[in-house]
């Protein structure tokens, strides 16, 4: 985005509240919450916003079995995940859930604007419907070999092979996920979006906004097959959102979910006076909407969402920055092979900032997948955090706390200190082009020259000799304030670490200007280690 506005609003895709959340999903939440909380040190007006997706048949069914409310299993997980989040350092300005009088409220609204202006039609369709069962079949519910590229075993709406997008009886050899026979088809009406009307908007949209050319790609790809009406109504029994005028129909869960992100704002707005829900959605407005997602819903985003912001008459979106799948040694995420690993397994064995990091120095802006090679996440962590970083701070605090009352000097080398704050511009830009990884290289590159720093000075022979006594002062000045500045750097990606840091040094809460700040003559406080390394033993632990 060439120019920045005044206000920016920034979401992550919503968890969907069927069961917990694994270190795989916190790959975009925690690229949004680092890009996020470094648009807030920058003086940035964000609001941060996500809710739990808390409709659907699978959340319906897995209720059935546990003897329990759909709504009550939803706001469960709800709550389970906004837990996870928040020990994961995630800072969401307001967490909220799909199933809400807002979204109720807003879907309604938006449905009502789509019919108006002739968006919405209603149809008769067959459908598949599992006799056994007696039920109409959701799209998850039908298994078979995905019609574009022949992948078996393929859900009823979409290929995770190729990404097609279909009907359940476009599927070849379908079945049943419930009673595992072939289901029949029978008629049923149904609203549907006419997503075709929208081809041309669509492609003068995406040609304006921030877009990976690999996802431009693959929406081209799309384009090119065809952009097929989206049936947005669903059969009972559902859980959703009743459709306004019809007994037996409810809203399919991908209208409501991304509505959702308006009915967050909107539960916001109604609960902090300074946040003006038009602020961010009037088409009129100079707010600037930015989503993050995983590679699976991009054509959810990019293609039926804004298709219905376009035709509510909504502003769409300037950005979507997508993210690509975790594995864990190699291997995708597997029970089986001890690489599936819950957030809160991950929180019970390990510090949360020792992934946050992993995480950000593997990202790039690009969607490709990533792995989180064990032995990789305990070398680097304990080698870049604490081997580089902390290990300035330890080092020079020794001789701060036991010659000089803890209180730093004048003197510094003023070369040094220039070099580290002139290079908080080419951090700062890597960090806003959302290059997390080439950020962390660049930091602890600069962390190698402090220790080189003190390593050439040595002020553990110095301090033999009491007439170097204002050398060891200038040398151990000169490197609290470079672990300073290195801190301010890495504060979005180690916000409690940063904090502790904060504490240590006696400052006040640090934006990203305090990167030219110099702390002389400042009294610091006696130190305390601010982490420990990794161990095997947790690693093993995480892995059960």
């Amino acid at each position: 985005m060439n120019k920045e506005k005044k206000k920016l609003l920034v979401t992550n895709a919503l968890p969907y509240a069927n069961g917990p959340i694994h270190i795989g999903h916190m790959v975009g939440y925690i690229q949004a919450d680092i890009w996020v909380r470094f648009k807030k040190m920058k003086q940035r007006d964000v609001v941060y916003l996500c809710a739990s997706d808390a409709h659907g048949a699978p959340i319906m069914l897995s209720a059935e079995e546990l003897s329990v409310e759909p709504k009550d299993l939803a706001a469960e997980y709800t709550k389970q995940h906004a837990k996870d989040f928040t020990d994961f350092l995630i800072k969401f300005d307001n967490y909220h859930t799909t199933h809400s009088k807002e979204n109720e409220e807003l879907v309604n609204e938006i449905f009502a604007n789509l019919k108006e202006s002739d968006c919405i039609e209603k149809r008769t369709i067959e459908q598949a419907y599992d006799e056994q069962e007696s039920m109409f079949l959701p799209d998850r519910y039908v298994r078979g070999t995905c019609p574009q590229c022949k992948s078996l075993d393929q859900y009823g709406d979409s290929c995770e092979k190729c990404g097609a997008t279909y009907k359940p009886t476009d599927l070849i050899d379908p079945k049943s996920a419930l009673s595992g026979k072939p289901p029949v088809l029978r008629e049923s009406e149904h609203y549907f979006m006419k997503l075709e009307k929208f081809e041309s908007f669509l492609k003068d949209w995406l040609s304006g906004i921030e877009l990976h050319e690999s996802v431009r790609s693959k929406l081209q790809e799309w384009f090119e097959i065809g952009l097929k009406d989206w049936d947005i109504s669903r059969d009972h029994p559902y859980f959703g959102f009743k459709i306004p005028g019809e007994d037996e129909k409810y809203f399919y869960v991908w209208l409501d979910a991304p509505i959702g992100y308006l009915a967050s704002l909107k539960h916001l707005s109604e609960c902090d006076p300074k946040i003006n829900y038009d602020d961010y959605f009037s088409e009129k407005n100079e707010s600037e909407l930015v989503h993050f997602i995983g590679k699976d819903i991009i054509y959810f985003h990019a293609l039926f969402w804004p298709a219905v912001l376009e035709g509510a008459g909504l502003k769409k979106p300037d950005a979507i920055y997508v993210n690509g799948f975790l594995t864990v040694n190699g291997e995708k995420m597997s029970k089986s092979r001890g690489t599936f690993i819950k957030a809160r397994t991950y929180l019970e064995h390990n510090n949360p900032e020792y992934l946050r990091y992993y995480f950000a120095y593997k990202t790039s802006p690009g969607i490709d997948d990533f792995d989180l090679d064990t032995k990789d996440f305990l070398n680097r962590v304990n080698s870049d955090l604490v081997g580089k970083w902390i290990n300035i701070a330890s080092r020079s605090s020794k001789f701060l706390n036991q010659h000089f009352g803890d209180k730093l000097g004048e003197n510094v080398e003023e070369s040094l200190l220039e070099d580290f704050e002139s290079s908080g511009d080419e951090i700062s830009d890597l960090y806003d082009k959302k290059e997390f990884g080439q950020a962390m290289r660049k930091i602890m590159l600069l962390a190698d020259q402090a220790n080189q720093y003190l390593d050439q000075e040595k002020p553990w022979v110095l301090i033999k000799d009491e007439e170097n006594k204002d050398r060891v002062l200038k040398v151990c000045t000169t490197s609290i304030n470079l672990f300073f500045k290195i801190m301010v750097m890495l504060k979005p990606v180690v916000p409690s670490i940063a904090k502790s840091g904060e504490s240590f040094l006696n400052v006040e809460q640090t934006d990203w200007d305090s990167i030219n700040t110099r702390l002389l003559n400042h009294q610091i406080s006696d130190y305390k280690p601010l982490l420990t390394r990794i161990e095997n033993e947790n690693i093993e632990a995480m892995l059960g």
